[in-house]
């Protein structure tokens, strides 16, 4: 089917079938992309507007359970300096989210389930509420953990909580992964996390070893299966301490540049999915210096900028040469505020900015 047509059906509320996010997605003609992406900006601007909203982010400790094949700090990387930030810190961080309008931040870190952790977690999300006269919205990336530990989180305050699956394909999720890293559980923490209230957020890598336009595809589809309300994806980047870095050129069967299939996977996605929040990364600035300026351009409304102290960036590198390592929290974002509103778009400055599906089911 033509690019002209699939459109069409779009406009005329017709479901997208497989054979059609496949057409989009591969794409090459240089035309057909930029009409891929007018369109993808399109529907944003219908379904979410123009606005884009910060999500002041934490990296508090990375400290880490899983051992991820692709991951700089899985837990048998020696070479890592481990840490976990002090409470003082982590509020710091938060109270500069909420001093300079940002709205919203992420708690991220490593996956731990102990309970020292799971109290650590629920104190930090009070006390974030108790400094910002509960006016920051917390959104946490935070791993896998039981329903009873995400209902404490979701008590304490947090609303939003981001989960990755990497990839719907299970098969390759084996490749992934060491044997007792379990998909079935992975997927089912989503639902946990819909039952404990949360908005549910997940996302994939793009162009991993072995993996095809078919799992792409079938990843857009997993997202709306699943019903998420918020999308966080981005380019595959190495990690040179991880076994996933060392599979030869031959086990990538996607032969395209991985920035243009990351800028064409959130397009797709926001035509597919319309009203989700779909996070623009911060790896896509890692291969472009306006990577994440595109991502907008391409669909998304979601910045993440860091406001994790300079000291402990360097420690909490996922993959190799990510950006900003050196960049104080008060230079990202005067940088971000340029970049965003030189490209056309608005800063929902002291906004939460909900999924607008995740309003619409509960409306």
């Amino acid at each position: 089917m033509t690019l002209e047509k699939i459109f069409q059906k779009h406009d005329n509320n017709e479901e997208l079938l497989r054979e059609d996010l496949y057409s989009l997605l591969t794409l090459r003609k240089e035309d057909e992309i930029r009409a891929l992406i007018d369109k993808a900006y399109e529907v944003k601007l219908k379904h979410v507007g123009k606005k884009v909203f910060f999500r002041g982010l934490i990296e508090m400790s990375n400290i880490c359970n899983k051992d991820c094949f692709y991951c700089g700090i899985r837990k048998s990387n020696k070479t890592v300096e481990r840490y976990t930030m002090k409470e003082e810190e982590i509020l710091a961080g938060a109270k500069f989210a909420f001093e300079n309008n940002y709205g919203s931040m992420v708690l991220q870190s490593g996956e731990r389930s102990d309970e020292m952790f799971i109290s650590f977690v629920e104190d930090i999300i009070t006390k974030i509420k108790t400094l910002s006269e509960g006016k920051l919205g917390i959104t946490l990336s935070l791993g896998e953990q039981s329903l009873e530990t995400y209902k404490r989180w979701f008590n304490a305050g947090a609303h939003r909580y981001l989960l990755r699956i990497e990839t719907s394909n299970q098969t390759l999720y084996g490749k992934l992964h060491p044997a007792d890293h379990n998909f079935q559980k992975r997927k089912n923490c989503l639902v946990l996390l819909k039952q404990a209230g949360f908005q549910v957020g997940t996302g994939v890598m793009i162009r991993l070893p072995f993996q095809t336009y078919d799992d792409l595809v079938n990843d857009i589809i997993f997202f709306k299966e699943m019903d998420i309300d918020m999308i966080g994806m981005g380019p595959y980047l190495l990690s040179n301490n991880t076994p996933l870095a060392n599979e030869p050129k031959e086990n990538y069967p996607i032969d395209e540049d991985v920035y243009q299939l990351a800028i064409k996977m959130i397009a797709v996605t926001r035509i597919y999915l319309k009203d989700v929040n779909i996070a623009a990364t911060t790896a896509l600035q890692a291969i472009k210096a306006f990577g994440r300026e595109m991502g907008l351009k391409a669909g998304a409304n979601i910045i993440m900028p860091n406001v994790t102290d300079t000291l402990y960036r360097p420690s909490y590198q996922l993959y190799d040469n990510k950006p900003c390592l050196d960049e104080n929290a008060d230079d990202c974002v005067n940088c971000l505020e340029s970049r965003i509103l030189n490209i056309d778009e608005e800063i929902g400055y002291g906004e939460w900015g909900d999924s607008i599906h995740f309003r619409n089911k509960i409306q």
